[in-house]
């Protein structure tokens, strides 16, 4: 850039734009501050300059729209582009307050509407061609508006608010008025639109929704009526709405009760019981993508599940045109098929008769409609009722977002997803045409083609290059890396552009020519993104950051193909990156902005770039590519402000966008080396900058122009030669460099003193932390490092604490809270197992409770009792006679009382004599106690049952102690016996002591123990302690000698005998006939001592066996006998828990009818609140009609004076003209009443618009205009009749206009009334249907009220049926209106009789079936015989034809056949014995053959091993020679004579072949010459 004549910048909004802009500064004002864009309201003040825009260029979204025939507009970032078809000139409406919002175009009106993004929107209207505000719509939305739509006819616009209101508004945008409003809490649209037929019909669709709205209207007032429309689901299958609030249908359930909404079942009162549907009644509908309106006002729709509905806008009904595609797996194979035939049949005249592909835009006109979708083919359907055709129009091979007709409907525009705009010529039925080739993804950066004056690229971030011609924005070329960008940095000394990707590489691009940017070169850095590419001023080098904090040094000369010199590794996160370039020093300064640990700080870092890396490059970097430490100098800065941007100027000086605040920061950093913990710096200034958000900064090639950008997309561009003071910098420059060079020389003198230290003996040493000369920063950081500790201790210590605190709470709630904990107890030999009851301790509130219960029992008992003896007023003589009867009967009751309480409990532990007779159970109070009494029976049949297991535990625990003490012994005597048999001891389970999961033993813990110092020195000290213990106890002489002696006892037990052994004489080991008489003597009593003590020991081992199997015996017996009584405890457990069962039936019973009442209840303030809300409605809606009518009957009055007027005029006629001849007066009377022909119909006959004359009674006065332009000839002197005067003439032509003014009138106020009239009667149906709703509910209430009657005197008792009577099997209660009571004891003489009579029945069926058993025995024996008969015949003829053999006729005819075979077998085995003795032979020579074998194969081995050696001998003399022949180098000689030998060896060959083949031609020459010898005959 230059100081002076207009600056032209390529604006980039933050983060991404979807558009990008070209601006001129028109001045440069002396203050140097120049702003791009202001904030909403704010005035720029005449010191500051504004940019003006050149051109524009993007693609925000897919909203387009016909201003005129040749003009359409779209909205682009902050403006709104007008594109003339014709001569493609684009026009820009700048949005003043930021990004435009919603968008809208009236081509009727030529009107353009759209909304700003920013809190409390507007709307805004503009005229097109002169741009011109026309008004501003400010209504409620806060946040947005989303949608926009203009009427077709009159001046009536629609808007819809998003978030938080969701607002549907209709405005007059002519007269600036709100016409109505409605809210649709959480209802996202995705669309809007008018009527083209009616504009008081709108069409709106949500994501899943659609509804019609009706805009009633009676003179000024206007109402919106939402009608929704019930959408198919999915299945496409259209079901009726259900009102669940008022069901159609209701059934009653004797047992159940009666059926009431699921709103009273969920409890559920006021607005959330009518609104409320169930999980399972909600049904998805299918998801609406576009829709348009017919002539017919009908709404085409197409859906994404590809459904087309057709939708009666005045019935609100659908249907379906084209059902649901195929699944996707068949779609696949209908894609392929669609596609050839789409093809083939094109060629044909583009006919195509099934096509399902979801559609995504529609648009309608006269021949029928037009469609596309994702495959981006137009498609034509010609629809008649149901059934439709379809043909191909286009294909452009884009997805289709939106189609619009213009509105002369010549050309139809087709919007892509991908960006580019087409247009297709319906009445041409040719190909689509381009119309605006632009990218629909966002710009992610531009900057200028050197020399910066011509060209400029953009980049988008789907890899999209473009070039700009500056002066007027055209796109001379485009290039698309298919690939995502995320950089891009243009070379200002040659024609290339540098694009970083997503996957880590640089794309080098030629721009030599613009209109073909092309590909020359691409490089790989890493598997991570380029964050961003930065160029230095002279072109020579190219810094690439990427996000894992690497920093890449590339050589930007295409002639070195970009060669990557190296590439840094930064500790921290990188942010921003600026390079700055002394041309005089020839080095690149590269400042890096890093994301340090300190979040309110931000550090630099400063290294320089020379070209010795260039030239040099393999002594900079290491193996790796990295650069070595010494190829350049850091320098590290530590600044006081967290930074998102910076950027460096030459002098030192720094400005950095601060994220705290809204200012920019001004460093002066120093110029000597910073050490490894640098200081922090202090701005000097601090520039606010009028900004929100995170912004980023860039300075100028000659550093005079500072640009700074932030997220509210405002850019500020700054004069930096205002902002820096040097008056003060060349006042205080002496000083400064003196501080400078003296803090030099004190750093240089402590290196020194640092160096000289390390040279000293260890001992002469200094610490390190002596040289340090801030010893406050030292103790700061130690400080800082002791407080991280305690907060990371702090922080286990509290995580420790949350561990145990839930530790403590799980173990509270699921065992301390138990005053009976869970256990069981198991069977010793059998699989059974009992388990008790867990009962948790009844808390204060239920034992209230329960005694408060329990004394309003009592209390009623007692009342119950005093009114029996009060009403009792019989004799005592009647009590008398009585009395016997109430015994017998009382006796008898004890019998049944089971049955009439309903249970067994009073047998297992519960008292049910506190509980409520089952019959006296009427009101809700008596409910609720006897659910609190039968709760306190379940708790006491518990505890009963608790207490047998505790005694049954204990049991088995005395058990256990009982087995292990028998054990004992049992060992013992196994130990006597020497014999290894294991033992059975039982123990307790885990189920049967379950406060073993509570305690952690050390056998679970896998990890070693971790002991401190302390723990290990006295482990230590212990083990010692009880070695020198056990040394002490064992050096004892006593002990020893008693031990060796004795075997450590004084007498001998008789538990010893097994032990005891008699010593041999010594002479045992001479042989026994050297034995003396003496010796032999010895020796028969040592062998006596011998079989007397083996006696003894055989006695003494049975009584050890007698005595083991009786303790195994009794250990059985006891443990089964346990087992017996846990059998029984189980038993008794099934019968308490049927028990149980049974009272729990009963509160379940209890529990229904309270739920049931309770559900009545609601249902009942469900309905009264309704009630209330309809007759509030109820009178609003009189007070409307009320209101409705009384305008209706002052406009009829109005009405009927008009009919009256124009009445008159036409009594008045004849009059007025009385004094012309009757003939010419009857001529002039049908003059009179002729009317000319509606111009706009005639008109608009053959218009290609479908709506055609869609006007409505608003066009009053054009529609007046037009008659009168029509009637001028009419009014021409031709027309005059033969002999009328001019004056009369003249007269008759102006009443004659005055009367069709009158009839207009009257037409228009009929009109107007029969809108009043309708508007009248409809509310008068609204009125009856409200009326017919309150009757309903009045009448529901009723029913509910007979219901709970029913209910509370209708109730269920349960009864304990004894086995073997007959249970019902349906659960409906039988009629016992026939039903008649006879004895119990006739009952059971009608069953002894028939039991007796069974019996007889029995008797004789048995003795049926023994005689019938016996006929089919006798029938088997006689089957049986005949089969053997058959058997002995088959037999007989077997023997007859039997073949004898030669080995049955030996048998037969040799006497001694035993002997003879015997001979036979003596020879084969002497046959085998040979055999055997010449298979020995035969293996023998086999194993000397092998044994000579292995001996040749040693010789072998040796032979090859010798030359082996002799091989490797050669080998080394031939790589000897082989370095002799390299060194003499007789390569030349050697290869010709290697060619004499090779043309020597080829002659020897072929000389060898032909010596071959002519061997061959002799033998087959000589053996022809024998054959010819054999043929010729010899001559004699």
């Amino acid at each position: 850039m230059h100081e002076r004549g207009p600056i032209r910048c390529a604006l980039r909004t933050w983060p991404m734009a979807d558009a990008v802009a070209v601006a001129k500064a028109r001045a440069v004002a002396a203050s140097g501050a120049m702003a791009a864009g202001s904030g909403p309201g704010r005035e720029l003040p005449a010191e500051e300059a504004a940019l003006e825009v050149s051109w524009v260029q993007g693609f925000s979204n897919k909203s387009f729209g016909f201003i005129n025939n040749q003009t359409v507009c779209y909205p682009c970032g902050n403006y709104i582009l007008f594109l003339d078809l014709e001569t493609k000139k684009t026009t820009a409406l700048q949005c003043q307050t930021g990004p435009v919002g919603a968008f809208a175009a009236n081509a009727s009106s030529e009107v353009v509407a759209f909304s700003d993004q920013k809190l409390n929107p507007i709307i805004y209207i503009h005229h097109f061609p002169e741009l011109n505000k026309l008004t501003e719509l400010k209504g409620s939305a806060q946040l947005d508006y989303t949608l926009l739509a203009f009427s077709f006819t009159g001046p009536y616009l629609a808007s819809y608010s998003s978030i938080p209101e969701f607002v549907l508004s209709v405005w007059n945008w002519q007269e600036n008025i709100l016409l109505c409003s409605e809210s649709q809490p959480g209802i996202t649209a995705t669309s809007l639109s008018f009527n083209p037929m009616n504009w008081q019909q709108l069409c709106f669709v949500g994501e899943s929704s659609v509804t019609i709205w009706h805009i009633e209207r009676i003179e000024d007032e206007h109402h919106l009526k939402r009608n929704p429309v019930e959408l198919p689901d999915e299945q496409g299958s259209i079901s009726p709405h259900e009102d669940l609030f008022f069901p159609v249908s209701r059934s009653d359930d004797p047992y159940h009760g009666p059926d009431l909404p699921v709103s009273a079942i969920a409890g559920l009162v006021g607005d959330e019981a009518e609104t409320f549907v169930p999980r399972n009644n909600i049904k998805t509908s299918v998801h609406p993508t576009a829709h348009c309106w017919t002539a017919t006002s009908e709404i085409y729709m197409g859906c994404k599940e590809g459904y087309i509905l057709a939708i009666d806008a005045d019935k609100h009904c659908v249907s379906i045109l084209q059902p649901k595609p195929p699944p996707e797996y068949m779609q696949k194979i209908s894609d392929v098929v669609s596609y050839v035939r789409r093809e083939v049949q094109k060629k044909k005249g583009g006919e195509l008769n099934d096509r399902q592909n979801p559609l995504f835009s529609m648009a309608f006109c006269n021949e029928g409609l037009y469609a596309a979708g994702r495959d981006g083919i137009l498609l034509f359907y010609h629809i008649k009722d149901l059934q439709y055709e379809m043909k191909v129009c286009a294909d452009i091979s884009q997805s289709i977002s939106s189609l619009i007709f213009s509105p002369d409907y010549a050309s139809l525009l087709l919007v892509t997803d991908q960006g580019p705009v087409y247009s297709y010529k319906p009445a041409h039925s040719g190909e689509a045409v381009k119309l605006l080739d632009t990218c629909s993804s966002c710009f992610l950066e531009a900057d200028f083609l050197t020399p910066g004056n011509k060209y400029c690229v953009s980049v988008t971030i789907s890899g999209e290059v473009q070039v700009w011609l500056l002066e007027d924005g055209t796109c001379l070329g485009k290039l698309n890396l298919d690939i995502e960008a995320t950089a891009m940095a243009c070379c200002p000394s040659s024609n290339s552009v540098a694009v970083g990707t997503k996957r880590g590489q640089i794309y080098f691009l030629d721009v030599t020519k613009a209109e073909a940017p092309r590909v020359v070169h691409r490089i790989f850095l890493s598997n991570f993104p380029v964050l961003s590419l930065h160029y230095d001023q002279s072109g020579q080098f190219l810094i690439a950051r990427t996000t894992e904090g690497h920093v890449f040094i590339l050589d930007a000369r295409p002639s070195k193909l970009f060669q990557v010199l190296g590439y840094i590794v930064l500790a921290d996160e990188v942010l921003d990156l600026s390079v700055v370039s002394d041309l005089k020093n020839d080095l690149v300064e590269v400042m890096v902005l890093l994301n340090g640990a300190e979040v309110q700080r931000a550090r630099l870092e400063i290294f320089c770039l020379s070209s010795a890396i260039t030239t040099d490059n393999d002594k900079c970097v290491n193996d790796q590519g990295m650069f070595n430490a010494s190829a350049f100098k850091k320098k590290q800065y530590e600044l006081d402000y967290p930074l998102s941007s910076a950027v460096k100027l030459k002098d030192n000086i720094v400005y950095g966008y601060c994220t705290c605040a809204p200012f920019i920061c001004k460093y002066h950093l120093s110029e000597e080396n910073m050490l490894e913990d640098p200081p922090v710096f202090s701005s000097e200034k601090r520039i606010p900058s009028n900004q929100f958000g995170s912004g980023f900064l860039c300075v100028s090639p000659n550093s005079q122009w500072l640009a700074a950008a932030a997220k509210d997309g405002v850019l500020f561009i700054y004069n930096i030669s205002t902002m820096v003071i040097r008056e003060e910098t060349q006042r205080f420059a002496n000083q400064k460099q003196e501080l400078q060079m003296g803090i030099k020389k004190l750093r240089q003198t402590i290196q020194q003193m640092m160096y000289e230290n390390e040279q000293v003996p260890d001992i002469e040493k200094l610490e390190h932390q002596e040289f340090n000369l801030d010893m406050e920063e030292q103790e700061r950081l130690q400080a800082e490092a002791e407080q991280e500790v305690a907060r990371a201790r702090k922080e286990i210590e509290m995580e420790n604490l949350s561990n145990c605190y839930l530790q403590d709470f799980i173990k509270y709630e699921c065992w301390d809270a138990l005053c009976v904990k869970g256990r069981a107890v198991k069977c010793f030999h059998m699989d059974c197992e009992v388990k008790n009851y867990p009962l948790e301790e009844r808390s204060k509130e239920e034992l209230e409770t329960l005694e408060k219960v329990l004394r309003l029992k009592d209390t009623e008992t007692a009342n119950l009792k005093v009114q029996k003896e009060d009403l009792e007023t019989e004799s005592e003589t009647v009590l008398s006679e009585e009395e016997g009867k109430k015994e017998a009967k009382a006796v008898a009751d004890d019998g049944e009382s089971f049955c009439l309480i309903g249970s067994l409990s009073s047998q297992y532990g519960g008292d049910t004599s506190i509980l409520y007779h089952q019959c006296d159970l009427h009101t809700k109070e008596q409910r609720v106690n006897q659910i609190v009494l039968l709760k306190d029976i379940i708790y006491k049949v518990k505890t009963a049952f608790n207490k047998e297991f505790d005694i049954v535990a204990q049991q088995k625990e005395q058990e256990i102690a009982r087995v292990k003490e028998r054990n004992l012994r049992i060992r013992e005597i196994l130990e006597q016996l020497d014999l290894q048999v294991e033992v059975w001891e039982p123990a307790l389970t885990d189920d049967e002591m379950p406060e073993r999961a509570l305690t952690v033993q050390d056998s679970e813990i896998k990890a070693e123990k971790y002991l401190t110092q302390e723990e290990k020195e006295r482990a230590e000290m212990l083990a010692k302690l009880e070695m020198e213990k056990r040394l002490a106890a064992t050096d004892d002489d006593r002990l020893r000698a008693l031990d060796d002696m004795m075997g450590g006892v004084l007498e001998v037990r008789k538990e010893d005998i097994l032990k005891m052994n008699i010593p041999p004489p010594p002479f045992i080991s001479k042989p026994e006939d050297l034995w003396s008489d003496e010796e032999k003597k010895i020796f028969g009593e040592y062998e006596k001592k011998v079989k007397e003590l083996n006696e003894e020991k055989e006695e003494y081992k049975k009584t050890l066996e007698n005595e083991w199997k009786k303790l195994e015996a009794s250990i059985q017996e006891t443990t089964q006998n346990f087992d017996e009584t846990v059998c029984k405890l189980s038993e008794r457990k099934v019968k308490s828990e049927m028990v149980i069962y049974q009272e729990e039936l009963k509160i379940v019973n209890l529990t229904c009818a309270l739920l049931l009442d309770e559900e009545l209840d609601t249902r009942e303030a469900g309905l009264h609140n309704c009630l209330i809300k309809k007759k509030k409605e109820k009178v609003k809606k009189a007070k409307t009609v009320l209101t409705a009518k009384s305008k209706v009957d002052a406009y009829t009055g109005t009405y009927k004076d008009a009919v009256g007027e124009e009445k008159n005029l036409e009594r008045r006629f004849r009059k007025q003209f009385a004094d012309t001849p009757d003939d010419v007066l009857d001529e002039l009377y049908r003059l009179y009443t002729h009317r000319p022909k509606s111009p706009r119909t005639e008109m608009l006959l053959d218009t290609p618009n479908p709506y055609g004359n869609c006007s409505g009674s608003e066009d009053y006065k054009d529609a007046l205009t037009l008659l009168m332009k029509a009637m001028d000839e009419l009014d021409s002197p031709e027309h005059m009749p033969e002999g009328l005067e001019q004056s009369i003439w003249k007269n008759f032509c102006l009443a004659r206009r005055k009367k069709m003014e009158s009839e207009e009138l009257v037409k228009r106020k009929a009109l107007k009334l029969a809108g009043m009239q309708a508007f009248f009667q409809r509310r008068m149906d609204e009125n009856e249907k409200m009326k017919s709703q309150i009757e309903n509910i009045f009448n529901e209430l009723t029913w509910l009220q007979e219901k709970k009657m029913k209910l509370q005197q209708n109730l269920t008792v349960q009864f304990v049926l004894k086995q073997g009577q007959v249970e019902l099997e349906n659960t409906e209660i039988p009629d016992y209106s026939d039903a008649i009571l006879i004895k119990k004891s006739v009952v059971e003489e009608l069953n002894c009789s028939i039991s007796t009579q069974g019996e007889k029945k029995i008797a004789a069926i048995i003795e049926f079936k023994d005689f019938s058993r016996g006929i089919r025995r006798l029938e088997w024996e006689h089957k049986k015989m005949r089969m053997q008969i058959e058997d002995l015949k088959e037999k007989a003829r077997d023997i007859v034809i039997l073949p004898i053999s030669k080995d049955c006729q030996l048998f037969l005819t040799v006497q001694n056949y035993g002997s003879h075979i015997a001979q036979h077998i003596a020879g084969m085995e002497e046959t085998l014995r040979f055999m055997d003795k010449l298979h020995e032979k035969n293996v023998k020579n086999h194993q000397k053959k092998i044994r000579e074998l292995k001996k040749s194969i040693r010789l072998k081995e040796e032979a090859n091993y010798e030359l082996s050696l002799q091989l490797k001998e050669m080998l080394v003399s031939v790589s000897e020679r082989r370095h002799i022949f390299e060194a003499a180098d007789t390569r030349d000689i050697s290869e010709k004579i290697t060619k004499q030998r090779y043309q020597e060896i080829l002659k020897q060959k072929n000389l060898r072949d032909l010596i071959k083949e002519q061997k061959e031609e002799f033998a087959s020459l000589q053996s022809e010459l024998e054959i010819l010898r054999t043929r010729t005959p010899p001559h004699i």
